[in-house]
């Protein structure tokens, strides 16, 4: 029997009411990526990964990706670090900013990460991870998860090495994206791997890798033991693929559809960053959201060569009339005004 994608299930205390999670992307996971994510059907969505040195030194730009909004929840917001009492504080400001998990990246491949000593470096140093996840458990009452690469190297296990020692440390989920930091995305994620590490511990474990397809994600869930699947890439930009994998719906998403997302997420993002910080963080979504066939490659080429978000609004107006009062009527639903602010600099919430 497959797998039902749309049961709930736990981590530690907090309900999760899919067995789909959005993955934290670095660039990617601003507020309306998430929003989108919950609003299509992942259970789970999480932030990119903050720094905690960036949290200790009040770096305004790294307080910014601590807000949450109503519908959100649950939502896990990602911290990195090699430091266990800064992740223990960062941890705390979490908690404040209202998540309901602090996820710890022990998976980043990129070199500005794990020439740190963070990220995917911490499974070949499992007595500071371990010290890692035990400092964010004794500071914070929310649940610990972590989220792994198989190793540094292709073909390491260290993984499942690691992965005891983070549990009786607090853990109370591991992720696996069972590629190594040095594969980076290329190859295939080799879910047997994922398939012993949920054999070997007593928490959830969420596979992460490849999920690009329901049937892909009964597969993987059924042949691992896993609790949920975690989808990346593949949410970028199509969030009619998380909609399809959960078994909503399979239709694709029409013309109008398409355009009425793309501009509510265009005007989130404005809220959130601004206009000049998101024309240029928008210029990659224009190319996810209008491909696989949507809009001419012309006309993609065209929105990224505009310098004002109202001008890409008008052009896909333009190009999709219907999608107006799709727009409004989904701009009715987003919550306004509910976000946890820390008491924080104005211009950190307002984008300046």
């Amino acid at each position: 029997m497959a797998a039902d994608l749309r049961a709930s299930w736990w981590i530690g205390d907090v309900e999760i009411p899919t067995r789909l999670v959005l993955a934290p992307m670095a660039g990617v996971s601003v507020q309306a990526f998430r929003r989108q994510g919950r609003r299509f059907g992942a259970g789970l969505v999480c932030s990119e990964m903050v720094s905690s040195a960036g949290i200790e030194h009040r770096n305004e730009r790294t307080l910014g990706y601590l807000r949450v909004a109503s519908d959100e929840h649950p939502l896990a917001i990602q911290l990195f670090g090699s430091e266990p009492a800064a992740m223990g504080e960062a941890a705390r400001m979490v908690a404040a900013a209202g998540a309901d998990i602090v996820d710890v990246n022990f998976g980043c491949p990129v070199k500005k990460v794990t020439k740190t000593g963070a990220g995917a470096t911490l499974l070949e140093d499992p007595e500071r991870a371990t010290a890692i996840v035990a400092a964010i458990a004794d500071a914070v009452d929310l649940p610990v998860s972590v989220k792994m690469r198989r190793g540094l190297r292709n073909g390491s296990r260290d993984c499942l090495a690691v992965a005891p020692h983070l549990v009786e440390a607090g853990a109370a989920s591991l992720t696996l994206h069972p590629r190594s930091a040095e594969q980076m995305y290329t190859g295939t994620a080799d879910h047997a791997l994922t398939r012993e590490l949920a054999a070997l511990v007593d928490v959830p474990v969420v596979a992460s890798g490849d999920i690009t397809s329901r049937a892909r994600a009964e597969a993987v869930l059924e042949e691992t033991g896993a609790a949920a699947v975690m989808v990346g890439r593949g949410a970028q930009g199509n969030p009619w693929a998380l909609r399809e994998i959960i078994g909503a719906e399979t239709e694709p998403p029409s013309r109008e559809e398409v355009a009425a997302e793309l501009i509510l997420f265009v005007r989130e993002t404005v809220r959130e960053l601004g206009e000049r910080k998101a024309v240029g963080f928008l210029k990659k979504f224009y190319g996810w959201y209008l491909g696989h066939g949507r809009f001419p490659k012309a006309f993609k080429q065209e929105l990224v060569l505009l310098d004002s978000t109202a001008e890409v609004e008008r052009r896909l107006l333009a190009a999709a009339p219907g999608a107006l009062p799709l727009v409004e009527a989904l701009e009715a639903d987003v919550p306004a005004g509910d976000e946890v602010t820390l008491e924080l600099p104005v211009s950190i919430y307002g984008g300046g």
